[in-house]
């Protein structure tokens, strides 16, 4: 599954083959609550993803964060059950038919699929199946997943959160992906205040520089918030993905830059980059 190359190509240069875009659960719902989603907001983000698929068919797939109802179904789980987490695949496709449907609302054929069934422990890691996600892509439809849980080597359920699916996709038949979260703030930080300056880029061969100003997760958060976050991402970027934080807007015009060179971003929007900054092996 990882890409593999000598040289990294310079950041900002390239263009992606393949757009993993992550909208997160704070955007369209409550995640204090069990059960919210705010179908409005829901509605706009599709139809953002909706256009990009139309003006780039086949090179994007989308996540969907698991929010109110994902977070809702894993708080107070039985440590005693092994298949304790099972609930959060039943929660996670109530998430992505709603995103489907949205989606074909906005004119544009997509699919759920189900991370369980495509994905296992393996001692070097979760493997992943995506025939199907490359074959979805040749024919101009829109794969939708989303957090989920998966098998353990020794016959249990573990949590797969919907920051780590991204990495089952960092794969050489889809390369170079990116791999970009939209969230409720403009990158990592630098300040204590929402306004703060955001952190430009990260070395995912050095993340401690952003794990410090990384802010305490809220109890109710059972992903870790942005902890988990920059975790994933330096994970995926270390395999290859070139992975970027940045908000999300409902009302934004477009999401079209989002496959172009980083070099071509809006200069007025903030974001942060976590790319490697040494050679891959």
């Amino acid at each position: 599954m990882n890409t593999r190359a000598a040289v990294l190509p310079r950041a900002g240069t390239t263009a992606p083959r393949t757009l993993v875009v992550k909208v997160g659960g704070s955007l369209v719902s409550d995640k204090r609550t069990d059960d919210h989603i705010d179908a409005g907001a829901l509605r706009d983000y599709a139809a953002q993803i909706a256009d990009l698929v139309r003006t780039f068919p086949g090179r994007t797939v989308f996540v969907a964060g698991g929010g109110a109802l994902g977070h809702g179904a894993v708080r107070d789980l039985d440590d005693a059950d092994d298949f304790a987490v099972l609930g959060l695949t039943h929660a996670t496709f109530a998430v992505k038919w709603a995103w489907v449907t949205a989606f074909r609302e906005a004119g544009i054929r997509a699919l759920p699929l189900q991370v369980a069934a495509m994905c296992s422990d393996r001692p070097e890691g979760t493997s992943a199946d995506l025939t199907l996600v490359r074959e979805l892509l040749d024919k101009g439809v829109l794969p939708v997943l989303s957090g989920d849980c998966i098998l353990t080597r020794d016959g249990g359920l573990r949590i797969l959160g919907s920051d780590h699916v991204p990495g089952v996709l960092v794969d050489d038949a889809l390369a170079p992906v990116r791999i970009v979260t939209l969230t409720d703030v403009p990158g990592i930080l630098t300040g204590t205040g929402p306004r703060s300056a955001v952190l430009a880029r990260v070395s995912a061969d050095d993340p401690a520089p952003a794990h410090d100003l990384v802010w305490e997760t809220a109890a109710w958060d059972t992903s870790g918030a942005m902890h988990g976050k920059v975790d994933a991402l330096v994970a995926h970027a270390r395999r290859g993905a070139e992975c970027v934080i940045t908000r999300g807007d409902r009302s934004a015009g477009s999401l079209r830059h989002l496959l172009a060179p980083m070099d071509r971003w809006p200069e007025d929007l903030p974001h942060t980059l976590i790319t490697r900054t040494s050679p891959l092996p």
